[in-house]
């Protein structure tokens, strides 16, 4: 099947919420988790890729997402996306910059976009600022971030650090006048030899009219909103999906790893009406995570399981263990967690965090997903194979949903 669109997305919950937003159109979306080991089959005509290096040094960052471009190249992708959090999260050093750079050197591609725009969740980009809801990104939640704190709402200060040579803008107002307009404007950019240009986008239309605009770009790089019209652009009517998506029974289970403002209030909303157990990274040095264990054992319907805090709370624990290791138990108990439990029976499981997504979908041996029905924008049920189980998994980014999201991703289940 001829493959369409190749993304690369940097987190797992980013490239669950890339693969939804693309499964809306209609079309067979396919997850690989890491870059394949073997050649490519039975490819799907939009391939998104899930690597884990939001945080990772920039060299292995460039390295594996180098590794994961050849795949989507040998599989015979011809327009291909980077993605990145709507948030734009990375240290000054990247990994935005670095890796978009290294696609664009292997690619030919003598200019590239950045837009991480998405309106339906509240991500808005004005003359070059990032707004989180009407807050600016240096003053939402996320200038607290334990891993990428983002202190400046300005993206083309942002990524001038990042990158080499200038980076430009094109402004609302520009976008407002249409494709054509963008278009003009990237051309003057790019003879300028401005090889990184911002765009603002403030609304759905504003995506439509940049992708339209882009369309002979090579490489896109942004939130996964701005892939949401691509679909539209390369195929008439959409791809069908060739088998209805169906939702394996089982136990469910909830876990939550994730300390975003938001994921704090969906965990305090779900721990009302559900057995709960936080984890203390603590205790999880001390004691290791059999505690955990024996109390889930105990449980009946679906319980909650979190290491969520408050940003205090977070950096009293990183104070005593230490950053890397703090975050490193944490990741290593959910992935113990959610082997015990598929071993005892769960097949339905909610995961909250991309660090914390990434460590279970390792633990499970997930290799691909097949994209389902969506709970929330950007957050879609996925079915994959574990040890020869058929399992349901939601991997959330921390930001995303409403306070009742875990609850209504179960009954979503219920529902089919």
């Amino acid at each position: 099947m001829t493959l369409l669109l190749g993304a690369i997305a940097d987190d797992f919950t980013g490239a669950t919420d890339l693969a939804g937003l693309l499964a809306r159109s209609g079309a067979r979306v396919s997850l690989r988790i890491g870059v394949p080991e073997g050649p490519p089959s039975e490819t799907a005509p939009y391939e998104v890729i899930a690597l884990k290096i939001r945080t990772m040094p920039a060299a292995d960052a460039v390295a594996q997402s180098e590794s994961a471009l050849d795949w989507l190249q040998a599989a015979g992708a011809k327009q291909f996306f980077w993605k990145y959090c709507s948030t734009f999260d990375s240290t000054p050093e990247g990994n935005i910059g670095p890796v978009a750079e290294a696609l664009m050197a292997r690619l030919g591609a003598k200019q590239t976009i950045y837009c991480p725009a998405f309106p339906e969740n509240g991500r808005s980009i004005f003359m070059g600022n990032l707004f989180v809801g009407q807050q600016p990104l240096a003053e939402s939640p996320m200038k607290d971030h334990p891993l990428t704190p983002m202190r400046d709402s300005n993206l083309m200060r942002l990524l001038a650090p990042q990158v080499t040579g200038d980076v430009g803008l094109v402004d609302r107002l520009c976008v407002a006048r249409g494709a054509e307009a963008v278009r003009a404007k990237l051309t003057r950019l790019a003879d300028q030899g401005i090889a990184h240009v911002v765009v603002d986008a403030v609304a759905d239309a504003d995506l439509e009219v940049i992708a339209q605009a882009c369309q002979s770009f090579k490489l896109l790089t942004g939130g996964s909103a701005l892939a949401m019209p691509l679909p539209a652009l390369h195929i008439s009517g959409g791809e069908p999906i060739e088998d209805p998506w169906q939702a394996p029974k089982g136990e469910a289970l909830v876990l939550s790893g994730s300390c975003s403002d938001m994921t704090q209030r969906q965990v305090a909303a779900y721990a009302t009406s559900a057995p709960s157990y936080k984890l203390d990274p603590l205790a999880l040095a001390r004691d290791g995570v059999q505690p955990v264990l024996d109390w889930l054992m105990g449980q009946s319907g679906a319980p909650l399981i979190y290491a969520t805090a408050a940003p205090q709370n977070v950096r009293a624990a990183q104070d005593q263990l230490g950053r890397d290791r703090a975050g490193e138990l944490v990741e290593e108990a959910l992935a113990q967690i959610a082997v015990f439990a598929r071993d005892k029976g769960v097949r339905r499981i909610v995961v909250a965090g991309g660090e914390s997504s990434g460590a279970v979908t390792q633990a499970l041996g997930v290799t691909r997903l097949d994209i389902g029905p969506e709970i929330a924008p950007g957050v879609p049920w996925c079915a994959c194979d574990s040890d020869g189980k058929r399992m349901a998994l939601a991997l959330k980014s921390g930001n995303f949903g409403a306070e009742a999201f875990f609850a209504t991703a179960l009954q979503k289940l219920d529902s089919l």
